[in-house]
């Protein structure tokens, strides 16, 4: 047998180092994404664009759930046509454009994961979240264009009068929520009911968690500010009906100090949502990849997800453009007819806190569950933290930061009933992912805090009718204050009245 020579066995090495650096899941991702590789379970076999194959694997989709979903697809043409031929009916628009948006969602979701099986294991889920949140962000956006800001000396009214902002600020709250409690709880207990316990990796429930309540903490700040000091801006009229501030602190001071407070806030968020995508892509690489890997190997569908059709480059493509122009043109439609659905009845809070999460989301609700019932908990787990964690660290300060540009006061001056919920649902959240563990009972509880939150939105009053967090005084209210003046100041202001004056 021939033997290889030191210089020969010396370049074998370092062929297959370059080989390792390229292939092994455990190298830095960065450098793996610049060099464009491509996963082998990302290959489709084919090149271009072939019709019947797109249609064939976009129907078949990644999960039978996911399969039937597209059955909702005729709910697309029927929105775009009543939004032009029955314009008069703003609820069935509002209808048809709500279910559409399903499957839009679902198309885009899955031609994420389609996408990120093209590259390595971490930069996958991270690019594969980061379009799951593109719906979200895109109706932000839409959201903070179509908002109206109220004529001067008006009340800032709800969303049947164009004030969107409180509806922006319930949905982005929502979004966090229905991920922590209701897409969390559907895969403990779809999960929990295929096996008795399921154990996740403490890596990605313990980073998952501090930094949510990292961003609580920074979404709490501006609300509990505001709260603290808006008795002090009280303005008060005296008998002759003299306008009297109790300070030089006005309405006008704290609202301006809110805005401010809050765009930098939401420029420090997003630095935060940095360093939390570079800590998962580059310090942490390895041990993420070690935790998704090993999940993939437990998945109880691995061969039949491995024997699926895939798109190819051109198809995936494809793909993505058809869903987020479907979905862009659904969420306009929805967003033109919120007038008409809160006129209709239907609470701010609600609309924002649980009907709008609930159908931006779905396409990653989906996927996540479809993940917990097979198995793979731990990129469940990141399916459900992942997606909260861009909402509070990224989405929603961009908005505030987008609103900015474009001159409109959005601000992170949450109900306090709102945010409260969510610093409470994030400690459950915590103490569930404590243990390291879950079940069907864990998983049921969730969704049953979750239940109780959307009967107690719908009972929560408009804007313009009570606010856990505005000023006393505003609007119809009155107020009563002692307020001491000096005795020339009272004659003079009796004289001009034309009213005796007490000696």
């Amino acid at each position: 047998m021939a033997q290889s020579s030191p210089q020969n066995g010396h370049n074998d090495r370092h062929s297959s180092q370059n080989d390792n650096d390229g292939n092994d899941e455990r190298s830095a991702l960065l450098p793996s994404l610049l060099r464009g590789k491509v996963a082998h379970e990302g290959e489709s076999g084919r090149h271009g664009f072939h019709p019947r194959h797109f249609l064939g694997v976009t129907y078949r989709s990644s999960n039978l759930v996911s399969q039937y979903v597209n059955i909702l697809w005729p709910f697309v043409p029927l929105a775009i046509i009543f939004r032009y031929v029955f314009s008069d009916r703003p609820l069935l628009v509002f209808a048809f454009a709500y279910i559409g948006m399903i499957p839009s969602a679902n198309l885009l979701g899955f031609a994420g994961q389609e996408f990120a099986k093209k590259l390595p294991k971490v930069a996958g889920t991270i690019i594969e979240t980061t379009f799951g949140s593109i719906v979200e962000i895109i109706l932000f956006v839409v959201l903070i264009l179509k908002h109206r800001q109220p004529d001067e000396g008006q009340d800032d009214g709800n969303g049947d009068e164009g004030n969107l902002i409180p509806i922006i600020q319930a949905a982005i709250l929502g979004s966090i929520l229905t991920n922590l409690l209701l897409c969390l709880g559907l895969c403990f207990f779809v999960g929990g009911l295929r096996q008795t316990t399921q154990k996740f990796h403490a890596a990605i429930s313990e980073t998952g968690n501090g930094l949510l309540l990292v961003a609580a903490f920074g979404l709490l700040i501006p609300s509990a500010f505001y709260s603290a000091l808006k008795g002090e801006t009280t303005i008060e009229k005296d008998s002759l009906g003299f306008s009297i501030l109790k300070e030089k602190f006005t309405p006008e001071t704290l609202q301006r100090d809110i805005l401010k407070i809050s765009q930098v806030t939401s420029i420090v968020l997003i630095i935060a949502f940095v360093c939390y995508v570079w800590y998962n892509a580059r310090s942490q690489h390895s041990i993420f990849d070690e935790v998704i890997q090993a999940d993939e190997h437990r998945d109880m569908d691995r061969e039949e997800d491995e024997a699926r059709m895939r798109y190819t480059g051109t198809e995936t493509a494809v793909a993505l453009i058809i869903s987020l122009i479907f979905a862009t043109l659904l969420l306009i439609y929805l967003v033109e007819e919120i007038e008409a659905v809160v006129h209709s009845g239907v609470p701010d809070q609600f609309l924002g806190l649980i009907l709008l999460p609930l159908v931006e989301k779905a396409a990653e609700h989906l996927t996540a569950i479809d993940e917990a019932y097979d198995g793979v908990i731990n990129v469940a787990l990141y399916h459900c933290l992942g997606p909260s964690i861009q909402t509070a660290l990224f989405n929603g300060p961009l908005v505030v930061l987008v609103g900015w540009a474009l001159g409109k006061p959005m601000d992170l001056n949450f109900e306090i009933f709102m945010i409260v919920l969510v610093v409470l649902g994030i400690i459950v959240v915590g103490n569930f992912l404590r243990d390291g563990e879950s079940n069907w009972l864990e998983g049921a509880l969730l969704v049953i805090v979750y239940v109780i939150i959307a009967i107690a939105s719908w009972y929560y009053p408009n804007p313009d009718v009570a606010t856990s967090n505005g000023l006393e005084g505003a609007g119809t209210a009155a107020t009563t204050q002692n307020i001491t003046i000096d005795s020339d100041v009272l004659k003079k202001l009796l004289l001009m009245a034309n009213m005796p004056v007490e000696h």
